[in-house]
């Protein structure tokens, strides 16, 4: 029994040494181009050595959207929940963790961007797409519980909120791919959020 233990613990690592390793080849090329032989040499085994921990190149992608999304929405939530005077202070938390995010693992958007564009749906669009549901979620409570303390203009519509949220977020990040630039997101950020929140609070009576 306990050599068994041991074999899954190695096992268990040796997936997540290949989680980060498509991470970081992804943060420098387009995921669909890497291949499991770029990701052996990487964490120095064999491409066969591979298939031993993951079925299949998929199988690997599959489990590094699970990780994104479980690390993501981990980080996310715990900005939310740290010590912020209201609701808006933590949905602006929110904001810059996910930036925070995107510098630390900027191969994430590339991979999350390219399975979006695909038109049928995939396991991997899928993954995708509950990320973004349970982002959604998040926001969207966020935003709820600002409306409770009275924090917004009574003429807020949440659900276009939120989707002006992470569509800022996505700007944002879309911006830094293109230029290849991510130097100076984080300050970029807190402007776009001062923005944002800006279109949320009540108009002051003249």
């Amino acid at each position: 029994m306990v050599a068994n233990t041991r074999i899954k613990l190695k096992s268990e690592d040796r997936q997540a040494e290949l989680i980060q390793a498509a991470l970081r080849l992804a943060a420098q090329r387009s995921p669909a181009e890497i291949t499991t032989g770029d990701l052996a040499l990487v964490i120095g085994i064999t491409q066969g050595g591979v298939f031993k921990h993951f079925d299949s190149k998929e199988a690997i992608w599959l489990a590094v959207l699970d990780w994104v999304r479980q690390s993501l929405m981990e980080q996310l939530e715990q900005a939310a929940q740290a010590r912020q005077d209201n609701a808006l202070q933590a949905l602006c938390a929110v904001f810059l963790a996910h930036i925070d995010f995107v510098v630390q693992f900027p191969g994430v958007p590339r991979l999350v961007f390219q399975e979006l564009q695909h038109a049928k749906p995939t396991p991997l669009k899928s993954r995708v797409q509950q990320l973004m549901a349970d982002y959604r979620t998040l926001v969207t409570q966020l935003l709820a519980q600002a409306r409770e303390e009275r924090l917004l203009a009574k003429d807020v519509d949440i659900p276009s909120a939120v989707v002006l949220f992470m569509g800022a977020v996505q700007g944002l990040v879309m911006q830094s791919l293109v230029t290849g630039n991510l130097h100076g997101l984080a300050r970029q950020g807190k402007a776009v959020f001062k923005l944002y929140e800006a279109g949320l609070l009540p108009k002051p009576k003249i």
